[in-house]
């Protein structure tokens, strides 16, 4: 591996090595908290997410059993998650929890169940030798890569004009103003990136390519896609019921609702309360929100090596030329940009059936996505959340009531006698 100055994940880890830790909000961590010490283990050198080996990981003949009845583990959980994303609606359709039972995703149900499995796993004594099979940096890139395959560099284009300033201006003005309020309460850099990343463009998806990029550790990617649901999740009611007060057009609900929640399955919900044309602009946004999901990561990426690591490495730290920058750069970002460009080929292309290679391509994103936030449920540990308290919802609380305010004010503003 080339030499480079180290990013913020590694000072991060020396830090934590010689026992100055922090939590997800820049508070004194437990001893869970420990990262890797140059012995231990190391960060990942292309901007991935923090990677901690674990000490007590199995060695010697046995490991790749170990693993590999790991990785079943992994591929069980994931099963059952997909049996509940499905079952669950069904269960509860026309009940009075149908609609938040049809609204909640696979994220709530492969984290809650990777939980679960850690919590049978610990008490069993296997799950420090199981833990090699959890990839949680593969899975999130490889599912990050695929998850380019569903927004197409068409969508500008086909966008209306309104959709991107939109766009532009709600992500701009939520992320900047979701950061200032973090550094006000003092969270630790990478968390803030990745509340803001995620309130600003499109939720869980936004948080994990945040991640990527400031090798944030996986306890705040967790933390902070519970917070998407949690806030995701009454906003699909709320929404539709506070257009029919502001007496908003249809497509301006559609640009306000999305423009706001932050997740695609709960826009399409809340979307559809309010009418089909509501749905089709509300889905414009979002997918115009979603491309610019690349571009923020490597804003991020080059923020993170230029101003935050060498803050970081304390004493005088060499400032960081373009090599360490590439070091840093998440490449699985390069690869979202491919995927995107070869999606939009093949559905403009000659082929019989497009859009079958776009489903499968979708339903393989899923899959990698599902069993690597099962992944972070399995290797959650307590300790790293344990002093965050209420700052980081607090500051993810700020930041929606922020973006509702702007992302009404544009809407009304952009779409005022939006024809369809």
């Amino acid at each position: 591996m080339a030499t480079h100055t180290p990013g913020p994940g590694e000072g991060a880890s020396r830090a934590d090595g010689a026992g100055a830790t922090g939590t997800a909000d820049g508070t004194a961590a437990g001893p869970d908290d420990t990262a890797d010490t140059p012995e231990g283990g190391a960060a990942t050198g292309d901007g991935g997410t923090d990677v901690r080996e674990d000490a007590d990981a199995p060695r010697g003949p046995g490991a790749p059993l170990w693993s590999a009845l790991g990785l079943l583990v992994v591929l069980a959980l994931a099963a059952a998650t997909r049996f509940l994303e499905s079952w669950v609606p069904a269960a509860a359709e026309g009940t009075p929890l149908g609609g938040f039972a049809e609204a909640v995703e696979y994220p709530v149900y492969a984290i809650l169940i990777g939980l679960l499995g850690n919590l049978v796993l610990s008490l069993l004594g296997a799950r420090d030798r199981l833990a090699p099979a959890f990839r949680t940096e593969f899975l999130i890139k490889t599912g990050l890569v695929l998850l380019g395959s569903t927004v197409l560099f068409d969508v500008i284009a086909q966008a209306a004009g309104p959709a991107v300033l939109q766009a532009l201006f709600l992500v701009t003005s939520v992320f900047l103003f979701t950061w200032w309020v973090g550094g006000k309460l003092g969270l630790d850099d990478r968390l803030r990136a990745l509340l803001a990343s995620s309130v600003s463009i499109c939720g869980v998806s936004a948080a994990i390519a945040a991640a990527g990029a400031v090798q944030a550790r996986r306890e705040q990617l967790a933390y902070t896609a519970s917070l998407v649901i949690l806030f995701a999740v009454p906003s699909i009611f709320l929404l539709p019921w506070l257009v029919g007060v502001l007496g908003l057009s249809t497509a301006q609900a559609g640009a306000w609702i999305g423009g706001n929640i932050d997740t695609t399955a709960a826009v399409a919900a809340s979307g559809a309360i309010v009418g089909e044309e509501a749905l089709q602009v509300a889905s414009i946004v979002k997918a115009t929100q979603n491309v610019l999901m690349g571009v923020v990561a490597v804003l991020l990426t080059a923020y993170f090596a230029f101003r935050v690591a060498p803050a970081e490495g304390g004493g005088a730290v060499e400032r960081p030329g373009l090599r360490t920058l590439w070091d840093r750069f998440p490449k699985f970002v390069l690869g979202f940009l491919a995927a995107s460009v070869v999606a939009t080929l093949w559905s403009n292309g000659p082929a019989a059936d497009p859009q079958a290679g776009l489903d499968t391509a979708r339903a393989l994103r899923d899959w990698f996505l599902i069993a690597a936030f099962t992944s972070i449920g399995l290797e959650f540990k307590l300790g790293s959340l344990r002093e965050a308290g209420w700052r980081p919802i607090g500051v993810f609380g700020l930041a929606t009531v922020f973006n509702l305010a702007v992302g009404l004010l544009l809407a009304v503003l952009l779409f005022r006698g939006f024809a369809f």
